[in-house]
């Protein structure tokens, strides 16, 4: 099994290569995707190590049984605190963060709480991907459309904050719609378990608070990102070395990372660019808006957001169009499984916890929430920047 699950990244990975050694990627096209995303790439490696070390020290699990003391019993004051926390960890520390650390202990305590798990686990991927809007540091897309826009961490969020509002309330009124009779009622908070380590579960916790101020400082993001990191990792070889392993490491995801940035900036150097100025559509209006993000959507559940993303950036061309094309490619993949990375991860992590998901409910559950969502959140781009 972990042999197949490196086989697409591994494959991915090779075909960027090939493309390189074969010339189909320009060097000089290469140099320039190198100084564009390595950066970030240093970030998402930074970022999940980091993590994976809070989920070590026991943060996530602590937060989480503080949720259910606070939920006072009752299921539906429970689901709102789960959706804070899954909203704050998807903007704040990234959609594969609320997919990877966050369902499991959220889906547990529904679980042991005697509730039905599955509106919990649901609020959790919607949100990974559609609370992903607000902050560069909330999705890869992101952060690669503030390299592009040249914006600040808070000059993004003024640019989407009234589509991320959108794609918070709208999944979030969808599914109190569809779980309003399993959110009702009443439940027994567990007992929870000692902490192993408090002292570096406070060190664990005030490396996080000191991190998230300096994420939106305008600082470039992977260094306050690779400082935490280093930092907590020293911690843990002083006092938890066991615990750390090579598996920390996101060899899948950047395999697959590298390899889509190389592939898709070699088919643009090959004519990609024109073949979708066709299709993408020009201006700024309601209804260009609106076809930039629907074409944005297919493209990620037909293949994935990252390389929509990518292939379609280009044809965007200004601050709208790239901010519509984020709504199509972040809010949008909720219908297929391989749409986002984040939601292939959240099936692993709820296929060891033994919850069934089946596909087909989930495609038209997401059907429904990505062509609401979708269109409403660029009229409220459109309305918030006051466009013609």
């Amino acid at each position: 099994m972990k042999v197949r699950s490196y086989l697409l990244p591994g494959a991915m990975l090779l075909a960027g290569v090939a493309s390189l050694v074969s010339g189909a990627l320009p060097l000089p096209a290469f140099d320039a995707l190198a100084g564009r995303t390595v950066p970030i790439l240093a970030f998402v490696l930074a970022m999940s190590l980091l993590t994976e070390l809070l989920d070590e020290a026991g943060l996530f699990k602590v937060v989480t049984d503080r949720l259910a003391g606070l939920g006072r019993g009752r299921v539906f004051l429970l689901w709102l605190l789960v959706v804070a926390l899954a909203t704050v960890t998807t903007v704040f520390l990234s959609l594969d963060t609320t997919a990877v650390l966050v369902t499991p202990v959220v889906v547990l305590l529904a679980v042991h709480a005697g509730i039905q798990p599955l509106p919990f686990a649901l609020t959790t991927i919607w949100l990974a991907n559609t609370a992903s809007l607000l902050l560069p540091v909330s999705n890869l897309t992101n952060l690669l459309a503030q390299d592009a826009l040249g914006l600040s961490p808070l000059g993004f969020a003024g640019t989407v904050w009234a589509p991320a509002l959108v794609g918070v309330v709208v999944p979030l009124a969808l599914l109190w719609l569809a779980f309003r009779k399993d959110l009702r009622g009443r439940y027994r908070p567990q007992r929870s378990p000692a902490v192993r380590d408090r002292p570096l579960l406070v060190i664990a916790a005030a490396t996080l608070l000191v991190l998230l101020p300096a994420l939106v400082s305008g600082v470039p993001v992977q260094y306050p990102a690779i400082v935490a990191a280093a930092f907590l990792l020293m911690v843990f070889l002083w006092r938890r070395p066991s615990v750390l392993r090579w598996s920390m490491v996101p060899w899948r995801p950047l395999m697959l990372t590298v390899g889509l940035f190389m592939v898709v900036e070699a088919l643009h150097a090959n004519g990609l660019t024109a073949l979708l100025a066709g299709t993408a559509g020009q201006g700024e209006s309601l209804p260009a808006l609106l076809h930039l993000a629907a074409l944005g959507a297919g493209a990620a559940n037909a293949a994935n957001n990252l390389p929509a993303y990518l292939a379609l950036e280009p044809v965007a061309g200004s601050p709208a169009r790239v901010a519509a094309l984020l709504i199509g490619v972040n809010l949008g993949p909720l219908v297929t499984p391989w749409a986002s990375l984040a939601t292939l991860l959240w099936h692993e992590r709820l296929r060891a916890l033994n919850v069934r998901i089946k596909w087909s409910g989930f495609a038209l559950a997401g059907l429904v929430v990505a062509a609401l969502t979708v269109p409403l959140a660029v009229v409220a781009l459109w309305v918030a920047s006051g466009m013609p």
